[in-house]
């Protein structure tokens, strides 16, 4: 089983590398492809989209068949195959399927680690290696930065994406040769329960609406804004864009590790979780109003977006808390679906905001509209998860 947790997490940090390189990438697509920061905010935004769609049979799978075929079929199929697509698209309408695809192929990684924890360890520390897990998955997030741009210097950026698709791979094999599979729940009578089961259930929707919007700040501008931002507001170098993507990846890392135990230390989830998205929220406003005005602010502040922004393990701890251990599987990832579909939803919207403010006059306009939009966003899930239930621990 450590072994295949291990794995599991090899797994989670190619997923979160693929749900960001494209900051890296943006400058030599816009350059081989013609394509637009429009069209890139839509290949994010399908990332999300089809990661999020698989969520419900994930789930209905993890609870079936088990973890194991569920993550590395996917991965090897979806990741790899569209790992292998985009080092070879010719055009921006492959880039848009080959993130489709990498998004299904990553879609169950995550949530396979989070059903073994759910269901071999005790509830009480569920959070704390859900967010270790996180955080060193979100290592991807890391090599998607500095290391991905000096990689791409050595072997160009189709070099570097077939090597990962290689990696991947040999990734999903693992899965399949070390993960093992929990035991099943037993019924002592047959269950017609699903997923509308979890849905019927008032205390899950506060949860639900604040996973809609918590990621998407974080991911979004690490995915995909914060290249372009640094690159048209204040003209640095492919260097310093790399290091800045670094120390936003690095702030995520650490609120992962961070968050996932507090509620060992705090009582309350409902507090940990209200009190770090409101500083996210805030550290978005901050960038609304201030854009341009120092690089090294713009930097902190985004990096506290990174570290602030990262609460999505101990979300799903809170939502875990009150589902049926036989929903477990199902549970875990309807609130993935909220969490990275919403993300993918506002991702995708973020184009088209960038493209109906930014102007020749004033291209910062464009990235305040983005920053204001995630914030804003934020702030409303905060208040609506202010009626939730604090969670109740189960031994």
């Amino acid at each position: 089983m450590k072994i295949g947790i291990v794995v599991l997490v090899l797994g989670y940090v190619l997923s979160q590398f693929y749900r960001a390189f494209l900051a890296v990438l943006a400058p030599e697509l816009y350059t081989d492809l013609n394509t637009t920061p429009e069209i890139l905010a839509t290949a994010s935004g399908i990332w999300f989209l089809t990661f999020a769609a698989m969520q419900i049979p994930v789930g209905v799978a993890l609870d079936k068949i088990g973890p194991r075929i569920t993550a590395s079929l996917l991965l090897a199929i979806g990741g790899a195959g569209g790992a292998f697509l985009f080092s070879s698209a010719q055009s921006e309408n492959q880039i848009i399927l080959a993130m489709g695809l990498i998004g299904i192929g990553c879609s169950p990684i995550l949530m396979s680690a989070y059903y073994i924890f759910a269901r071999s360890f005790s509830p009480k520390v569920f959070a704390t290696l859900a967010g270790v897990s996180l955080g060193l998955g979100t290592m991807g997030n890391v090599a998607s930065a500095l290391p991905l741009t000096l990689a791409v210097q050595l072997f160009g950026w189709r070099g570097a994406l077939l090597s990962l698709a290689i990696i991947t791979f040999l990734v999903a094999v693992l899965i399949y040769i070390f993960v093992k599979n929990p035991e099943k729940v037993l019924l002592e009578k047959q269950s017609n329960d699903s997923v509308l089961t979890i849905l019927k259930m008032p205390i899950i929707w506060p949860i639900i609406i604040l996973m809609a919007v918590t990621y998407a700040p974080a991911a979004g501008i690490r995915g995909l804004w914060i290249s372009p931002y640094l690159s048209d507001v204040f003209v640095v170098s492919k260097e310093m864009i790399g290091t800045a993507t670094l120390i936003m990846g690095v702030s995520m890392i650490l609120g992962s590790i961070v968050y996932g135990p507090l509620d060992r230390i705090i009582s309350s989830k409902k507090t940990i979780i209200f009190v770090g998205n409101f500083l996210c929220a805030m550290s978005c406003i901050l960038l609304f109003l201030i854009p341009n005005s120092s690089l090294m602010i713009s930097i902190t502040l985004l990096a506290l977006v990174g570290f602030f922004g990262s609460s999505f393990a101990v979300i799903i701890g809170h939502g875990r808390d009150f589902i049926p251990a036989h929903l477990t599987g199902r549970g875990v990832t309807l609130l993935n679906l909220f969490g990275i579909g919403g993300a993918g939803i506002l991702q995708a919207w973020s184009g088209k905001l960038f493209v109906s403010y930014s102007t020749e006059q004033d291209i910062a306009l464009g990235y305040q509209s983005i920053f204001l939009f995630f914030g804003l966003f934020l702030l409303a899930g905060c208040f609506v998860y202010l009626f939730s239930k604090d969670s109740m621990i189960r031994e």
